[in-house]
């Protein structure tokens, strides 16, 4: 797999396919790229598509200590920059989306447009802090097995959890390739993460707020915690938190309608 080396001297590996408008796609926490296989060849027809491991995921490097999702945030810029990108859709899965607000926060003139794909705006309440931090002590104790065994299976729709245990599989094991410093840095970073609600109020591009109808991640009144012209809220049927996964195909026609929306918008403006 391609990587960069990033300004802190961590490497970043991703995959990359297709041509033409850059489509990044972020994976939530104990992911990797490799949780939009299905999904990358459907839009690489049309995109060029890139798809990082996050810092302490899949085969990128880790880092102790908590990840600020500014700081992730940080290692998307810079390999954009790496890529010669000046402007991409920036689109979060879960953790993913907690990087796109920070992303979009920090340089929004990057953005072509960005996605929260099954995540929100609200910061963690203080149940789940504490949650947080009984994950990362659970890492840091017993290694990452028993967490992934425990948290995969309440990410997928309760239906899907028996009905697809091939998928339950393939992300638990991706899940078992997250480093123990990329499992307690993502759990403490997403502790501290802030309310980013102005970062969708503010925004001055087209934003996709993907759900899932059975998530039981992300409690539907936080799915769509603001509403106006530039922001398109999609809930995706028959999905629980894992859409990319449980709903492929729906998931990438959602993409590919957003995208499409979103540079005929752009390109009416200017003729405005």
């Amino acid at each position: 797999m391609p990587t960069i080396t990033g300004a802190d001297g961590l490497r970043i590996s991703y995959l990359e396919e297709g041509t033409g408008i850059p489509v990044v796609l972020l994976h939530g926490y104990c992911g990797d790229k490799h949780y939009f296989d299905e999904v990358i060849p459907l839009l690489a027809w049309r995109f060029r598509v890139i798809a990082p491991d996050c810092r302490g995921h899949g085969e990128s490097g880790a880092t102790e200590g908590a990840y600020p999702m500014e700081l992730l945030a940080e290692d998307i810029i810079g390999l954009l920059d790496a890529l010669g990108i000046g402007q991409a859709f920036v689109l979060g899965h879960s953790m993913g989306g907690y990087t796109a607000l920070a992303f979009a926060e920090k340089q929004p003139d990057r953005l072509l447009g960005f996605g929260l794909l099954h995540s929100t705006t609200f910061p963690d309440d203080e149940a789940g802090k504490a949650g947080r931090d009984k994950a990362a002590k659970r890492v840091a104790e017993e290694g990452v097995k028993g967490h992934i065994d425990d948290l995969i299976p309440k990410l997928f729709a309760p239906e899907h959890r028996t009905s697809m245990p091939d998928k339950l599989k393939l992300a638990k094991s991706i899940g078992y390739g997250t480093s123990p410093e990329g499992a307690i840095g993502g759990a403490l970073g997403m502790k501290e993460r802030p309310d980013r609600l102005h970062v969708l109020q503010e925004t001055q591009v087209h934003v996709l707020l993907l759900a899932g109808e059975a998530d039981a991640v992300i409690a539907p009144e936080k799915r769509f915690p603001a509403s106006g012209p530039l922001l398109t809220p999609i809930t995706l049927a028959h999905s629980g938190h894992m859409g990319m996964l449980e709903k492929p195909l729906a998931f990438a026609q959602t993409i590919i309608e957003f995208v499409d929306r979103s540079l005929d918008a752009r390109e009416k403006s200017r003729h405005v």
